[in-house]
């Protein structure tokens, strides 16, 4: 569509503007005309979410949306939750929202349990470090909309959860901040040299000029700094929860309307500048504790940093056209120029070179890809360009899933976190009553102290400490794990590696690199195949192992294609069946039902052929005359041998230290396989382990997991693979491999991006520090608060030093806490 026919009307649906109308909106740098009020709310929803780019490439107007429906009923259409929103499995909605004005844990929990408490909200996760609230819910009980404007009704403004938007509101969060922040320490300044002219004994016609003086500095930091203290006040007590801004609000109100009064009446003390005092010192803490929170925002959004807008598509005729990434499908070629970043999962289909793939796996060097491997979304084409058939797109990509992982682990909440949650609310309230008993206690001891020890009460007990004491340590954690290499997908994570007794490993594609070699093709008598016929068994082995994410079928790469399976089914744990086409032979009346695997799954009582390594027995029944030209293997009756073949998988260069280093940890060390004896216990001799099972099948890996978790031991399972998921799912603790299919790192706890086991060791020690820290952090707040409310009660505390006392006792948390990430 060109730029005249889109100004010829409504920007957005395209219906001439009605005269005398004045609804606007910047896009691309320049004001654009919309004829209605629901355009121009569509229009803004779209450029908040991130996707002014949705009018760059459309192809057609948009339909025009009902003026009548509410602002956020814009996110319901279709255009947007394309973008916006994944399905799962279950037909349940997810996304991801930024909420501005949260301020501390009782705002999360507000936001959780008003939006928990709706009809179709299967849960709401809201992490308060980062701002970010995942949503999961079921679309035909309630509307994105409709939760959206639940949200806005509490006073938290959503929008989506785009890169751009995330650095968007740090930028205006960060101007705030500084601005509310400047107001009151210039407010602070200017009061403190008044207070000395009141204090020196100023006459009475100077102490009232000065009083109104004071009252005009003050008024601009109370109505404008403290506002976000009042803001959260104000949404807790709406809601019957008390947050830790409801002492705060309650002493700088308090103190502001006494100082208020006794300046429009005299008689009395006025404390302006003690008010603007502690404002600034409680902001000052809540900008460095802000900066802390940033840092890691924008650590842990590296991985997720925008692709191209576009790619080069080639098109029916060839020719190589630039679309936008939106248009891609899966099947599609597309090109990636040396220096570009690739826009899609797919395979190399044309040219080679290295690829950087730092964003997901940590590691800095290029990987080599030649044609046939595969690349991955958001990782980087250093060398020449590559031509890519495109497998997934959007929200499909590798990188989607990865960043859902993350936002999951990020929302849910470790037992640490909602343990101090529901300690600092109880806190509060128990801080309102001793301050009240204060009160109390010197109205009758001392009337004219009594309100100003109150004040130090309210400020110094604010248990801000408290409550960033988990969440900041684990926040921490999290990053600095991801930078090592293991991306942590639920929240107990690190509270589990300090409990497990027992790491319990699979082996193919988890100790060893899960890339086998073919080394023998064997005929039935233990005879080399001639290589005419080897090759020939390989092309059906290719076959029937098509489409499989196992890690042996990684062995049959490069002869897929000559032969053609169909009927293919695959028996967790045991092998693949498929009726073989033969070549030439299109009616497939030369074929027959091959299985490839374990004899027993095969069908015949054969023993592998002596040799270490792993032996799959590659077996035909009924038609025979595909099986006899390719192998001359020996019949027996209506199965018969076709050949055996060995494969070899090397180990990975860590595997023997990380066992070392878990057993020098004082923990069990298992071996649990699928696969067959020998070569199982060759591997176990290697890496020194001193019990190991083979030839378990998915369920009894399960039940024997199950058993030992039962006996009350705690179990971490590292494995590889769909043969693994089931006792995944089960473990204490569970780490998926990198290599791994979708569905074994959906319910693994945690993946490792790299092929280093070592990390697995560095996990551990992190879970141990980070566990000290969060125990530190703890007993300073609880020590402080025990230490400050008796001395303030007492009177020994004044309101400007209690702010002060508050806020350095969050700042040590957070530096505590930050110690993680330089170990």
């Amino acid at each position: 569509m060109s730029e005249q026919q889109l100004q010829a009307g409504c920007y957005h649906c395209g219906l001439p503007v009605p005269p005398q109308t004045d609804f606007q909106l910047l896009i691309d740098e320049q004001q654009r005309r919309f004829c209605c009020p629901g355009c121009q709310a569509v229009a803004t929803a779209i450029v908040s979410g991130g996707l002014e780019n949705f009018y760059r490439f459309r192809t057609d107007n948009s339909v025009r949306p009902n003026s009548r429906a509410a602002d956020f009923s814009a996110f319901d259409l279709p255009e947007i939750q394309a973008q916006l929103v994944h399905r799962d499995a279950t037909g349940a909605a997810q996304v991801a929202l930024l909420l501005e004005g949260i301020n501390c844990a009782a705002c999360v929990w507000l936001i959780e349990h008003h939006l928990g408490a709706l009809p179709g909200v299967l849960s709401v996760r809201v992490n308060a470090s980062t701002h970010r609230c995942q949503l999961r819910w079921q679309p035909q009980q309630i509307t994105l909309g409709e939760l959206l404007a639940a949200l806005a009704g509490i006073g938290y403004n959503p929008v989506p959860a785009t890169e751009g938007r995330q650095q968007a509101l740090r930028e205006k969060e960060n101007r705030q901040a500084l601005m509310r922040l400047a107001v009151a320490g210039f407010g602070m300044m200017q009061l403190g040299m008044v207070a000395v002219a009141l204090y020196a004994g100023a006459d009475e016609g100077w102490e009232v000029f000065l009083r109104w003086l004071s009252l005009l500095i003050a008024t601009p930091v109370v109505l404008y700094s403290a506002r976000p203290f009042f803001q959260a006040a104000r949404r807790g007590l709406r809601t019957r929860h008390l947050n830790m801004d409801v002492p705060v609000s309650i002493a700088i109100g308090g103190a502001y309307s006494a100082s208020v009064w006794a300046t429009l009446f005299g008689g009395g003390e006025v404390y302006f500048d003690s008010v603007s005092m502690f404002t600034f010192f409680l902001l000052l803490g809540r900008y460095l504790e802000m900066r802390v929170r940033h840092r890691n925002g924008i650590e842990t959004d590296r991985f997720a940093q925008l692709l191209p807008l576009t790619a080069r598509r080639r098109a029916a005729s060839g020719a190589w056209e630039t679309v936008s990434l939106r248009q891609l499908r899966c099947g599609d070629r597309v090109e990636v120029a040396s220096g570009a970043c690739i826009p899609c999962d797919g395979v190399v289909r044309d040219g080679s070179g290295g690829v950087v793939e730092t964003l997901l796996s940590g590691e800095p060097d290029a990987v080599h890809k030649e044609p046939g491997d595969e690349v991955i979304a958001g990782s980087m084409n250093t060398d020449s360009a590559l031509q890519i058939d495109v497998t997934a797109v959007g929200v499909d990509t590798r990188l989607s899933a990865i960043e859902r992982l993350v936002e999951q682990a990020q929302q849910e909440k470790p037992s640490q976190v909602a343990m101090a949650d529901r300690l600092a609310s109880r806190f509060v309230g128990l801080v309102l009553l001793v301050a009240l008993l204060v009160a109390v206690s010197w109205w009758f001891i001392d009337p004219a102290r009594a309100f100003w020890i109150t004040l130090s009460v309210l400020v110094v007990t604010c248990p801000c400490a408290l409550s960033l004491a988990s969440p900041t340590a684990l926040t921490v954690a999290i990053a600095w794990l991801r930078q090592q290499g293991l991306l942590v997908t639920r929240g107990h994570v690190l509270e589990g590696l300090n409990a497990i007794d027992r790491v319990v490993f699979d082996k193919t594609g988890t100790l060893t690199e899960g890339s086998p070699q073919v080394e023998d093709v064997l005929d039935g008598n233990g005879q080399p195949l001639p290589a005419a016929h080897r090759v020939a068994v390989l092309q059906i082995c290719a076959a029937l192992e098509a489409g499989s994410s196992h890690p042996l079928a990684r062995a049959f790469s490069g002869f897929e294609g000559a032969r053609q399976a169909l009927n293919l089914k695959q028996v967790t744990g045991q092998g693949v069946q498929g009726e073989i086409v033969a070549q030439g032979a299109g009616d497939g009346s030369h074929g027959g039902v091959y299985r490839l695997g374990k004899p027993g799954f095969v069908g015949l009582a054969a023993t592998p052929p002596v040799g270490s390594g792993q032996w799959l027995l590659l077996g035909c029944a009924g038609s025979a005359a595909e099986g006899e030209a390719a192998s001359g293997g020996e019949s027996r009756g209506k199965s018969r041998i076709v050949a055996w073949i060995r494969l070899r998988d090397s180990l990975r260069p860590s595997a023997r230290a990380l066992i070392a280093d878990l057993q020098a940890r004082g923990l069990q060390t298992e071996l649990l396989s699928g696969d067959d004896e020998p070569e199982v216990q060759r591997i176990a001799r290697l890496l020194g382990f001193q019990r190991w099972q083979s030839n378990r099948s998915p369920q009894q890996k399960l039940a024997y997991v199950q058993e030992v978790q039962q006996r009350g031991e705690r179990v971490l399972m590292v494995g590889d693979g769909i043969n693994d998921v089931p006792v995944l799912s089960a473990a204490f603790v569970s780490v998926a491999m990198g290599g791994a299919t979708d569905l074994a790192q959906t319910r693994a706890d945690s993946v490792l991006l790299r092929s280093d086991l070592g990390v697995l060791s560095r996990a551990l020690d992190c879970a141990h520090l980070t566990r000290r820290i969060i125990r530190q952090n703890l007993a300073w707040a609880l020590t402080y608060n025990l230490l400050a409310v008796p001395l303030a009660a007492a009177g020994w505390v004044p309101p400007w030093a209690a702010a002060i006392g508050m806020s350095s006792s969050s700042l040590v948390v957070v530096a505590n806490a930050l110690r993680i990430g330089r170990r």
